[in-house]
């Protein structure tokens, strides 16, 4: 089956507990209809870049899955419906990393990116 990421971005006024069990929510969608997540992350309240129905700020959530498209879309159609839901984005991946995702990693242990006042003296 095919592999997907999805970030689910609900409203801001929701407890962290109601944006958690959202992710239970579409796990559970994509699980009835012959898919199976992977692993899931919760990101936290964080500042949008534009204001989305009048917010600022909004949960973030994180899913990987192994699920068929059908599934995929069903989870999409609801997570639109759904009135806690202001953007759903899905992106279809080769292979899962293993591990936090990037945003959950802490600055260090994000690899060398070398030190930008050099990058700034070779150019």
């Amino acid at each position: 089956m095919p592999l997907y990421e999805h970030v689910l971005i609900s409203r801001q006024d929701l407890s962290n507990t109601q944006a958690e069990g959202l992710i239970e929510h579409f796990s559970t969608v994509l699980a009835d209809n012959g898919g199976k997540v992977v692993g899931s992350e919760y990101w936290g309240v964080r500042t949008l870049a534009y204001k989305i129905n009048k917010n600022r700020k909004g949960h973030y959530a994180f899913l990987r899955s192994d699920a068929p498209a059908d599934a995929v879309q069903e989870m999409e159609r609801l997570a639109r419906l759904h009135d806690d839901v202001m953007r759903v984005m899905t992106i279809r991946v080769d292979e899962h990393e293993e591990g936090p995702s990037v945003q959950m990693q802490k600055r260090d242990d994000r690899g060398d990116r070398g030190d930008r006042r050099e990058r700034r003296e070779r150019n």
